[in-house]
């Protein structure tokens, strides 16, 4: 038996959620299609655990974290697949229009590894703060500024100088 009331407050937040959820995942990944996945089955995460939660304000923070993690144990599930650097920018939705620096910064970003590249998404993109990100990563915030200060230097390395103006504060 399902709870209309639960299945209002899940509708509510996927409506609102949905398409940032999907560029979060489509920043963490590098792939709509994966994107995609990785969306869906956050959302189903969070419908099924839905019912259990003793709050059910906030769920947009929740469902970040199912995100991130979700992304970063399959990650750790399939090490021998990597992530390699192509000529070719990556595929956008028919709807985008994105300026070239965005992205070439997007393949560099799929070029760091999965936990700088969450802290990074997480910080930077999503504007959490770095208490937030340790949050959603279960992690601590002395982490979450070592692993936010490599991947800039990841970042600022791969870009070279044509970025050299890139200033993103840890």
């Amino acid at each position: 038996m399902t709870d209309p009331i639960w299945n209002a407050e899940f509708s509510a937040c996927f409506d609102g959620c949905a398409r940032g959820m999907r560029f979060t995942a489509y920043l963490l990944c590098g792939d709509w299609h994966e994107a995609e996945d990785l969306m869906q089955a956050a959302f189903l995460k969070l419908y099924l655990a839905g019912p259990r939660l003793a709050r059910r304000e906030g769920l947009e923070p929740y469902l970040r974290r199912i995100v991130v993690r979700t992304f970063l144990a399959e990650r750790r599930r399939v090490r021998w697949r990597r992530e390699r650097v192509t000529d070719a920018p990556p595929e956008l939705p028919q709807d985008a229009v994105i300026s070239e620096d965005k992205l070439v910064l997007w393949q560099a970003l799929g070029t760091v590894p999965p936990r700088q590249r969450a802290v990074l998404v997480l910080r930077y993109w999503n504007d959490l703060s770095v208490e937030e990100t340790a949050a959603a990563l279960k992690c601590s915030t002395g982490n979450v500024k070592s692993q936010a200060s490599r991947g800039l230097a990841a970042l600022r390395q791969i870009l070279g100088a044509d970025f050299a103006d890139l200033r993103l504060e840890v």
